[in-house]
């Protein structure tokens, strides 16, 4: 009988490309990779690696298994989800993978069900949303808590369910003595076509948020010189007078005293916040209890004009 956890390392490798990146993602040394991928190859009895330099490449004959355990794990979890829906136990362990500012959503709903649910464990890592999506895909996180700006929509992998939790304005942040800041009302983008701009890597969403809302708003390619995905860091070069940049509201710009939070003239730009579950961990009570956890901490955020109405929808709902 094949062994399921060396399924999932062969699903990991057909992933990842390397053992090495299989041994960081799953927290295992190479040698124990590379030996229980040698056990599953002598378990099957066919060729399923070659050398190619110095990496493993995959036969046709490893790709075809590698689908059947994908397949496979899917409906060990979809066993395990019944199962525990049948008992009834809200207990086990819950991974959650996060961006940063979701915290704010997270530790209210950490403290709640640790106070309600002593037998259940929850583990938490922040990372950005396009890695917090390829967890929940590898299976490596029962949760993503992702984020989705309007003006740059996400590709939403098949075989999930996302919930909204929250929707929030846009706000252009700028040093406190900005001539923007004058008037405190919204500012005109094309008036910051001299500006310097700070905003996450140019592979992640807020940086490409900020080169859509000066090309389209402003009519200009923004002055990017300042790279960073962390709110501190950002509001530290505002502050600093060396910067501007776009935040959400969730990121509490205001908090800094050094910088002014101002509106964008014309149309809102948006962020919504979302959940994401495998949809075969659906029954799982534990996961329904984080899920519903979280839908109460987001009325503890300050509104400012936009209500969000918490959707439950399948992948193909998302736009």
């Amino acid at each position: 009988m094949l062994d399921l956890q060396r399924l999932r390392l062969l699903s990991e490798l057909r992933a990842r490309g390397t053992i090495a990146a299989v041994a960081r993602a799953l927290s295992y040394s190479p040698s124990t990779v590379s030996h229980q991928l040698s056990e599953l190859q002598r378990e099957v009895g066919v060729t399923l690696f070659e050398r190619d330099g110095r990496r493993l490449r995959l036969t046709e004959a490893a790709h075809v298994l590698a689908r059947h355990a994908d397949v496979l794990l899917a409906r060990v979890e979809l066993a395990e989800a019944e199962v525990a829906a049948a008992a009834g136990a809200i207990s086990g362990v819950v991974r959650i993978v996060a961006f940063q500012t979701a915290s704010i959503l997270l530790a209210p709903a950490l403290a709640d069900l640790s106070a309600r649910h002593p037998g259940l464990r929850i583990e938490t890592v922040m990372s950005e949303p396009d890695e917090a999506l390829e967890a929940l895909e590898r299976r490596t996180c029962d949760l993503a808590v992702c984020d989705e700006y309007e003006e740059v929509p996400r590709h939403w992998p098949a075989g999930f369910v996302f919930t909204e939790l929250h929707v929030e304005q846009i706000r252009l942040v700028v040093p406190r003595d900005h001539p923007a800041a004058a008037g405190g009302g919204p500012v005109r983008i094309r008036d910051l076509e001299s500006a310097v701009w700070a905003a996450g890597a140019d592979t992640e969403s807020h940086c490409r948020l900020i080169n859509k809302i000066c090309r389209e708003y402003g009519g200009f390619a923004p002055d990017r010189r300042h790279q960073t995905s962390d709110a501190l860091s950002l509001l530290a070069l505002v502050a600093a007078g060396q910067a501007v940049t776009l935040l959400p509201e969730l990121a509490r710009p205001e908090r800094d005293p050094g910088v002014a939070v101002l509106p964008i003239a014309g149309r809102p730009v948006v962020r919504r916040i979302l959940t994401g579950v495998r949809e075969e961990s659906l029954a799982r009570p534990a996961l329904v209890a984080v899920r519903d956890a979280l839908r109460p901490a987001v009325s503890t955020i300050p509104r400012t004009g936009i209500v969000a109405a918490p959707v439950l929808a399948s992948t193909k709902d998302i736009p």
